[in-house]
């Protein structure tokens, strides 16, 4: 409900779905075709000392290639951060990882990393911090109006398709 507050408070309209509880990007095929885009792949990383975490938003269709990212960032021996971490930092649960729950990092531990190929998409598709509904909302107002209120900035990556 944070979520959708805080969009409503903002003006950020937005579109919202509900449905079944999907775990994985294959799972939101459903999702995608009613609302008319492909939801992003939100993925929750560490680096090896667990000392600085990362959520990189990228297209859904792209697989992580973590020698093709670590360089850009820089950070060295990327993994997938802990199910405890992910609700640590964004208050949410494996499989609902979202660029939503950065209203939940106050503290800015989470620096997040944006595929830079989501930024020619006029709409953008990410849950609201729960794998049972999804949004659909312009980039511009994810990129600029929301990451503005929640003090959250991004560093462009650019990942290839494998």
């Amino acid at each position: 409900m944070r979520v959708y507050d805080l969009l409503d408070r903002l003006g950020i309209p937005y579109e919202r779905v509900d449905h079944e509880a999907v775990m994985t990007i294959e799972a939101c095929r459903e999702v995608d075709e009613a609302l008319q885009i492909e939801i992003c792949k939100n993925l929750f990383l560490c680096n090896r000392q667990k000392t600085d975490y990362y959520l990189l938003v990228m297209p859904g269709n792209k697989s992580l290639q973590t020698k093709e990212l670590s360089p850009q960032i820089p950070s060295s021996r990327l993994s997938f951060a802990s199910g405890e971490d992910m609700e640590k930092y964004l208050n949410v649960t494996p499989g609902s990882a979202t660029i939503m729950g950065l209203i939940f990092d106050p503290d800015n531990k989470v620096q997040l990393l944006v595929d830079e190929e989501l930024f020619g998409q006029e709409y953008y598709a990410c849950h609201p911090c729960v794998n049972t509904s999804s949004i659909k909302l312009r980039t511009a107002d994810v990129f600029g109006g929301f990451l503005e209120a929640v003090h959250h900035g991004y560093i462009a990556v650019k990942l290839s398709r494998s």
